[in-house]
């Protein structure tokens, strides 16, 4: 039927969905990046062993933090446009539902997770662990950013720096789980 309906002279098109389209992410990006930026792509020379867990996951709060720029509808948007990024986090409730978030972020493809949020940012599956006894619970915030920055000294001194103190000192969580966009 729908090859018929792509011949016929009588067709109504339906919007096309971006997903299908790619038209949010051009190519050569990462190349001119790497040629305008060079040296701005964080590389990791020595790497550091997961921590074990102290205690079972099933009695572990966990706090989410992703860099998928998302965050609550009525809070600041994020920096977007800036040509060496936004170097703030935003707190997500984690009781927080598709509806009530956004994501704020231009640098990368997110049709997919405009649909569902938990794509990138698996809120409402956490809610569905916590729920089920799967993990102890979630920390009373979750954390977000946007990934895309210049300049790696001052990410880490601002936005890293910042959300690790508060996962540790303000929602005092047991399991970390960072989720990239």
């Amino acid at each position: 039927m729908a090859a018929a309906n792509l011949h016929s002279s009588k067709t109504t098109e339906s919007p096309v969905d971006p997903r299908e389209s790619g038209t949010q992410l051009r190519p050569g990006l990462w190349q001119t990046i790497n040629e305008r930026y060079p040296g701005s792509m964080i590389t990791k020379s020595e790497f550091i062993p997961l921590a074990r867990l102290a205690k079972p996951l099933k009695d572990s709060t966990v706090c989410l933090i992703s860099s998928c720029g998302v965050h609550l509808k009525r809070d600041r948007p994020m920096e977007v446009a800036h040509p060496l990024g936004d170097f703030s986090f935003r707190r997500v409730p984690s009781d927080a539902r598709q509806p009530d978030l956004v994501i704020h972020q231009l640098k990368y493809p997110h049709d997919d997770a405009d649909v569902d949020i938990n794509v990138i940012f698996p809120i409402e599956r956490l809610q569905d662990l916590a729920a089920e006894g799967v993990i102890g619970g979630l920390t009373n915030n979750c954390f977000s950013f946007i990934g895309y920055n210049m300049d790696p000294e001052r990410f880490e001194a601002t936005v890293a720096e910042g959300i690790a103190r508060a996962v540790d000192e303000e929602e005092r969580a047991d399991v970390a789980l960072l989720a990239p966009a």
